[in-house]
């Protein structure tokens, strides 16, 4: 089972004419959704209320296929994000927490000890008492646990910057993989060319990074080599959602290939399990909010590796 662990939120999305929508998110949230809409076998570690938001982020894991025998109820009310929309579909977030669920985490469920995989980051690395629990998670995980990450940096909740960074790096330390965009770097390392970071990763012990770079593809970066992945070219909607999509399109992709940990310093699988997981972020991008595809969206040869 795939373990991803962070924040559950509600999105009060508003669009350019100023209308508001409440939709389920948080981006673990979403990696948990992308993984159990795309048929693998996944638990959301994360807290969730248990007032009427919270009931129906509750009731969507279900409905997607994500076990909660990981998930930890509690009677803050559900953590918000205002996620406001520019005219291109990118959106700008303002977080409400203080009180709420989401940061509450101090525990661990039995049922997140020996995963298959572990799917950390977003809010789950920058809020406490949560990101201190998730970084000990990571660092008492069984060594041939395949762990990923994605900061998914949001500045605005913030308040220690270094004592973040620090973090980030603690958990980028246990990490396998790491999915950075151009702007987490430019906010974890101010200045630094973004594959100038990813090489330093991976000299740092992570056998692949992946740097997203919107509509300019996805760099596939590892020791033995690097490669550029193009992107798709598509309608945009919104982009709610897409690394996260990316996020459990990769993880689904790789794992159903029957490929590990000693694989992922492949450039060329890596390459392949990339182009995978552009396709499940697309189809989230040509709809509103975080709404990720089912496996029958996808074609029939979606999760076959190529010779």
């Amino acid at each position: 089972m795939i373990v991803v662990a962070g924040e559950a939120l509600v999105d009060l999305v508003i669009d350019t004419a100023g209308a508001v929508a409440a939709k389920l998110g948080g981006g673990p949230y979403n990696v948990a959704r992308t993984i159990g809409r795309l048929g693998r076998s996944v638990t959301f570690l994360g807290a969730i209320s248990n007032d009427r938001f919270g009931s129906q982020l509750f009731a969507q894991l279900a409905a997607d296929g994500v076990s909660a025998d990981a998930t930890v109820r509690t009677d803050l009310p559900t953590t918000l994000a205002a996620a406001e929309l520019n005219d291109h579909g990118a959106a700008t977030y303002h977080f409400y927490l203080a009180g709420t669920s989401a940061p509450s985490l101090t525990e661990v469920p039995a049922a997140a000890l020996a995963p298959e995989a572990v799917h950390a980051g977003t809010l789950g690395l920058a809020l406490e008492p949560m990101a201190s629990t998730l970084v000990g998670y990571l660092q008492g995980l069984p060594n041939d646990t395949m762990v990923m990450i994605d900061p998914n940096c949001r500045a605005g909740v913030i308040t220690d910057r270094a004592a973040y960074v620090r973090r980030v790096d603690e958990a980028c330390r246990r990490a396998d993989v790491v999915k950075v965009s151009n702007d987490d770097t430019e906010y974890l390392a101010p200045g630094v060319d973004p594959l100038v970071y990813a090489r330093a990763l991976t000299s740092g012990g992570v056998a692949l990074v992946l740097v997203t770079c919107g509509a300019d593809g996805t760099w596939v970066i590892t020791a033995a080599g690097e490669q550029l992945v193009p992107a798709q070219h598509i309608e945009v909607a919104d982009t709610i959602g897409a690394g996260d999509s990316f996020g459990g399109g990769f993880l689904t992709w790789w794992l159903g290939a029957g490929f590990g940990r000693s694989q992922l310093a492949d450039p060329a699988l890596a390459a392949q399990a990339t182009a995978a997981a552009q396709a499940v972020a697309g189809i989230t991008c040509r709809r509103v909010g975080a709404d990720p595809p089912r496996r029958a969206e996808l074609p029939d040869d979606w999760h076959v590796p190529r010779p």
